[in-house]
């Protein structure tokens, strides 16, 4: 378990592979994840990444300033309905790209996507393929 900001920041940084394997996969609790996030905005896309962080965090994370962290958000397989209709609903293109390559997308906001014109052919290309 990673039990604090600091302790997740050498893992990731760190130039041991194993070291950065278990930023991706170790829990760590709620406070040392908005600890990390506070601290070290650089971060925020390795939060976002990690296998165990928890909605709360993720939450957080789809709102963020930065559209390459709500990419990294819209690529989780663990999203609630709230969070695909938030990012579904994103300002950024490649933020709403990378969610209609998320195979827990809804079928209904792929086809809400499938209607934004920069995005069309991307969505129909992902529901042809979920078709399959």
């Amino acid at each position: 378990m990673i039990t604090s900001a600091d302790e997740f920041k050498r893992l990731r940084t760190s130039d041991d592979l194993d070291e950065q394997d278990r930023a991706t996969h170790e829990p760590a609790d709620e406070q040392v994840w908005l600890e990390v996030v506070a601290r070290f905005p650089e971060l925020r896309s390795w939060v976002a990444r990690n296998k165990t962080v928890p909605l709360s965090i993720l939450r957080l994370l789809a709102a963020d300033p930065d559209p390459d962290v709500r990419s990294e958000v819209a690529m989780k397989r663990k999203l609630d309905r709230a969070l695909f209709e938030a990012l579904a609903d994103d300002p950024d293109p490649g933020v709403r790209r990378r969610l209609i390559w998320n195979r827990q997308t809804p079928a209904d906001l792929l086809a809400r996507l499938a209607t934004d014109p920069l995005l069309a052919a991307d969505a129909a290309e992902r529901m042809r393929a979920t078709a399959d």
